[in-house]
């Protein structure tokens, strides 16, 4: 009888169990852990094995320049075009008193296709700037084949042209992209007016003198000023494209210029569904700007409508990276952005209409980045599961935080966080690999599938020292689909296309943006995780091309690139 009475409750448990279990299961399918299968790590850090040597140098000094804190630009480009993803990784530079003992460098890593690169940024010329370096966008804007690359600094930028050949050239006087005097910082690559060719977008800090700029100090240790010390910041500027080598100043006349504020970071991509581009701008202590495309060649900020502009309580949050893509599976691009510690970082839902959705607090972030100050940041699908994860590179800005605060250290670690396919994230720091348990000064954080193989990897700058190449290990496990798109009536590089991806009755939308992150410029690819292996036998792609038109692909093998070339005329 007590036998009978003890398998009666054991059911009962076991029952209790599964109504419990079953459900959380249907919410988070996605963090069981395999059963049988030994341990590996999801990434693993490739720098040494690489051969990357540069070490990243930012003018550090007793003054405390602000600027020292906000650099670290980074880039994967095919600038040989030989179909392996190449490195760009650019240096801060000097101050009046932070001088460094060898000459400051840029290196340009080329992918030798075994795994290893080697420095040819001399040969290239593209290995010396004549102003401290910010960051980068990558971009083909005269459509000749190759990725050309523009360089954001103070007091200055530069435009380097590819020459096709291994060289570059800089062109910044002949394009009328000369920013004498000014402290740009982030930029994106786009086609605002959908005529084919590159357009381009630049963030500003704010005004800034090294020879007067204001000091700050924590109980007699020197230690860099907030923000504010800065003064209101600045104004976005906007370049046309004139197809012929230069550009044209747009900023007024587009609207852009009258949003002054401290501009960092900056996504290109179409929030509307409109079949126009618009522009998502993180600031620092500024409102966060969301220019809608007005399609005559003007742009309108949204931000205030879209509920985006400033946290709950109305004030303006440190904002500097950022990045879009579809977290839930509905089809239109939500946005994360990293802030500084304390104010954690966001991430907003779009329903398509305004006001977006302050998703920060029900996805996990709010509890997952409360104590890290967020630079670096890209969604990416590492496990090729069809859902789109997060990585996040973090650091502070000031050294003598620890004496303030008892829970924030200076050097901080990266995070790899998981989607559940409901927006809701969950820390992977056990299996994600040693990186992501080591604290980093770290700021850009560029993205690309470097060894072609089929899953995404990445790459992060950190201040004073090398930056780290993580290669992704786990994303083959799975079946996946990659597409490099050619534009003709479009931009070459395709940035602004979307891309909707149909396997069975699953739908697996994504966006080739520009921008996005913070400082850096990524892989134009994109790759679309299908599952489980073996994967479907034929996969479909449409595609809405950034000049317009809709093109339809079907019968295409997955575990592979497709190389499309965008057909004139497209009427279907």
């Amino acid at each position: 009888m007590k036998i009978m009475v003890w398998k009666r409750r054991l059911t009962h448990v076991l029952v209790l169990l599964c109504a419990v279990c079953l459900p959380l299961a249907a919410i988070f399918p996605c963090f069981t852990k395999p059963v049988g299968q030994p341990a590996r790590d999801i990434f693993t850090d490739v720098t040494e094995q690489a051969g990357i040597t540069w070490k990243h140098f930012n003018g550090e000094s007793p003054d405390s320049h602000l600027i020292e804190t906000k650099n670290g630009g980074v880039a994967f480009l095919d600038f040989d075009q030989d179909g392996w993803l190449d490195i760009f990784l650019l240096n801060g530079g000097e101050t009046p008193r932070g001088k460094s003992p060898t000459p400051v460098r840029n290196a340009l890593y080329r992918n030798l296709g075994t795994g290893k690169f080697e420095d040819v940024a001399a040969h290239a010329g593209v290995d010396r700037i004549s102003f401290y370096g910010i960051g980068v966008a990558v971009g083909d804007y005269d459509n000749d084949g190759f990725p050309d690359l523009l360089i954001t600094g103070y007091p200055d930028c530069a435009l380097f042209h590819n020459n096709g050949n291994g060289t570059f050239t800089d062109v910044t006087d002949k394009a009328g992209l000369k920013q004498t005097g000014r402290w740009s910082t982030g930029a994106a690559w786009f086609d605002y007016d959908r005529d084919g060719l590159l357009d381009l977008v630049i963030c500003h800090y704010a005004q800034m003198s090294l020879a007067q700029a204001p000091h700050c100090d924590f109980r007699g240790t020197p230690t860099y000023c907030e923000p504010r010390a800065y003064g209101e910041g600045d104004r976005l500027s906007l370049y046309h494209n004139n197809g012929d080598g230069t550009f044209t100043d747009v900023s007024a006349q587009s609207g852009v210029d009258k949003y002054v504020g401290r501009g960092l970071g900056v996504v290109a991509v179409d929030v509307n569904d409109d079949g126009w581009p618009d522009l998502f701008v993180t600031r620092d202590g500024s409102p966060n700007l969301l220019l809608m495309n007005q399609k005559d060649g003007t742009f309108q900020d949204m931000a205030m409508d879209a509920d985006v502009a400033y946290d709950p309580n109305g004030v303006a949050k440190a904002g500097m990276g950022i990045d879009a893509a579809d977290v839930n599976g509905d089809g239109r691009p939500n946005f994360v952005i990293t802030n500084f510690d304390s104010e954690y970082h966001s991430l907003f839902i779009n329903p398509g209409t305004f006001p977006f959705v302050d998703w920060t607090t029900l996805s996990g972030l709010s509890h997952l980045t409360m104590p890290y100050v967020g630079w670096g940041t890209h969604f990416l699908d590492y496990d090729n599961d069809g859902i789109m994860d997060l990585m996040i590179v973090n650091g502070h800005v000031n050294k003598v935080v620890g004496l303030t605060r008892a829970n924030v250290t200076y050097k901080e670690q990266p995070l790899l966080l998981r989607n559940n396919g409901k927006g809701i994230f969950r820390n992977m720091e056990e299996s994600a690999g040693p990186v992501f348990h080591t604290q980093y000064d770290a700021r850009g954080l560029a993205v690309g599938d470097y060894d072609n193989d089929g899953d995404t990897d990445a790459i992060f700058i950190c201040l004073q020292d090398k930056p780290v190449l993580l290669r992704n290990n786990v994303g083959q496990d799975n079946a996946w689909i990659g597409f490099q798109l050619v534009g003709t009536q479009s931009n070459r590089d395709a940035i602004g296309s979307k891309l909707t991806v149909r396997v069975g009755g699953r739908k697996l939308v994504r966006w080739i943006t520009g921008g996005a992150s913070i400082f850096s410029s990524h892989d134009h690819r994109v790759i679309a995780g299908l599952g489980s292996k073996p994967g479907p036998e034929k996969v479909s792609v449409e595609i809405r091309w950034p000049h317009g038109e809709t093109q339809t692909v079907t019968g295409l093998p997955p575990n592979q690139y497709h190389k499309i070339v965008e057909p004139r005329g497209i009427t279907e």
